[in-house]
This record gives structure tokens, C-alpha cells and sequence, in this order.
């Protein structure tokens, strides 16, 4: 059995700042690249932000300047720092990590989601 835990989601005013930590647990041999991803109202989930196991990062246009990610191996944990949050942050923010897993192999593992909501 493998997880991925998500915390860290909330309610924040436009312009406010909010980090997201994910962490990885169960018999995990090797974790891969890692990531964020969201899904607003009506729309399809979308990439928000991935980095590799060597720390190489990548983001959507939509969050270049204002959003950081990052992780510790040690923790198996990814973080997500979102930084002058818009109203169309607004969205529930799923975790995925390629894991390696013992008995199992790959194992492409989503978190169960957190919620962000900007508002005034």
C-alpha cells in the first residue's frame, strides 16, 4: 500500500501566500519526478508544476514567477509554494508521484486532492 498525503490547502486572500507539502509513504523503493496538478470547476485537471528526482523543475506558464516547487528526498515529501495567489488559483490540488514500488513496480500515485480557494 502506498499513499500520497497532501496538506496545507485553504482559504487566502488575492495576493496571499500559501504552501502545499505532499508526502510519500509504504514500501517505496525509488521516487521519480514528482509534482502538482490542479482542477478547477468545469475544467479539465491540468500541470501546475513537476520537478525530478535531481531537482530539474518545470511550471505552467500560468504560475512561472509566483509559484516554487521543491522536495526532500529523505522526507519523500514535494512541496508547492504559491505566492500572489489570484482568484483563478482557485482549484483542488492533486500530488502525483511515479513510484517505484517493492513487489509492485511503477506505480503512478495521486494524493486525494486539497483545496485552494482565493478570495476576498
Amino acid at each position: 500500500q502506498v499513499q500520497l498525503v497532501e496538506s496545507g490547502g485553504g482559504l487566502v486572500q488575492p495576493g496571499g501566500s500559501l504552501r502545499l507539502s505532499c508526502e510519500a509513504s509504504g514500501n517505496i523503493l525509488r521516487i521519480d519526478t514528482m509534482g502538482w496538478f490542479r482542477q478547477a470547476p468545469g475544467k479539465q485537471r491540468e500541470l501546475v508544476a513537476v520537478i525530478t528526482s535531481g531537482g530539474s523543475a518545470n511550471y505552467a506558464d500560468s504560475v512561472k514567477g509566483r509559484f516554487t516547487v521543491s522536495r526532500d528526498n529523505a522526507k519523500r515529501t514535494v512541496y508547492l509554494q504559491m505566492n500572489s495567489l489570484k482568484p483563478e488559483d482557485t482549484a483542488v490540488y492533486y500530488c502525483n508521484a511515479g513510484l517505484y514500488v517493492l513487489g509492485r513496480g511503477f506505480v503512478d500515485a495521486w494524493g486525494q486532492g486539497t483545496q485552494v480557494t482565493v478570495s476576498s
